[in-house]
């Protein structure tokens, strides 16, 4: 079963593989496409020793994490407290539904001008923006894990004579549990995206920034390195929570 499991884990990194040698063939032994126009593998590798061994990709890496968590977590306060609320009240949910209904569509990016007007520059506006994206996908999937509680729990529990508040803790919240989480995966995606979008324009550090300024010097290679480490935070991410289903479910 280990062979098994090993064997089927190698064979994600086929596709890889290939995809980075016809990036080399491509980019930087027949040098079909100039280098500032899109780097090859040698180019990125290349900028990211140099950013590591400056220790400026750590730094980066860390300031948006810390966006990003940060964002997550009070989308998450917000979401989770304002979805079981108004999913336990159908009155509270009636009066909300439209504003909900309103500002859900908009796009994060779209909050941009006002976060750097309330906010200025610097890391607030990026968690504010990461905030506002974050807060609707989890607030939506709250609700929609109180309404699916089975009310055959909750009459069980109110046969048996529980309290409000033992209804909140003993029946309502691990029944929401696995959508919460849900609601947290795909938060944490469009944290990732704000953030970048965030960074490039009210910021000044953390990996869009580095992305902004290294496109405006012609350095791609460290271009492509933000690309990707955004990409590896996010597969590291997105497994997290992956396992945390698995074991609600499983």
């Amino acid at each position: 079963m280990k062979e098994y499991k090993l064997t089927d884990k190698l064979d994600l990194l086929i596709l890889p593989i290939i995809l980075v040698i016809i990036w080399y063939f491509v980019c930087d032994f027949f040098m079909l496409v100039p280098s500032y126009m899109f780097p090859g593998p040698i180019d990125v590798l290349n900028s990211f020793i140099r950013l590591t061994l400056s220790g400026k990709l750590f730094k980066d890496i860390i300031d948006t994490l810390y966006k990003v968590l940060l964002g997550l977590f009070l989308a998450a306060a917000v979401g989770i407290t304002g979805g079981i609320i108004l999913g336990w009240s159908k009155k509270l949910e009636r009066l909300c539904s439209l504003i909900i209904s309103i500002l859900r569509p908009i796009p994060p990016i779209a909050w941009i001008p006002f976060s750097i007007l309330w906010f200025g520059i610097g890391t607030t506006p990026a968690v504010f923006i990461i905030f506002m994206g974050c807060v609707f996908p989890i607030l939506v999937s709250t609700i929609d894990g109180v309404h699916r509680t089975k009310g055959v729990l909750i009459e069980a529990a109110q046969s048996f004579g529980a309290s409000n508040t033992q209804m909140l803790t003993d029946v309502i919240l691990p029944s929401t549990f696995p959508y919460i989480v849900s609601g947290l995966k795909v938060g944490i995606g469009i944290a990732l995206m704000c953030t970048i979008s965030g960074e490039m324009i009210g910021s000044s550090s953390g990996i869009g920034y580095m992305i902004l300024t290294s496109t405006s010097l012609f350095d791609t290679g460290s271009t492509i390195v933000g690309m990707l480490v955004i990409g590896i935070i996010g597969i590291i991410f997105d497994y997290i929570f992956t396992k945390i289903q698995e074991r609600i479910f499983w």
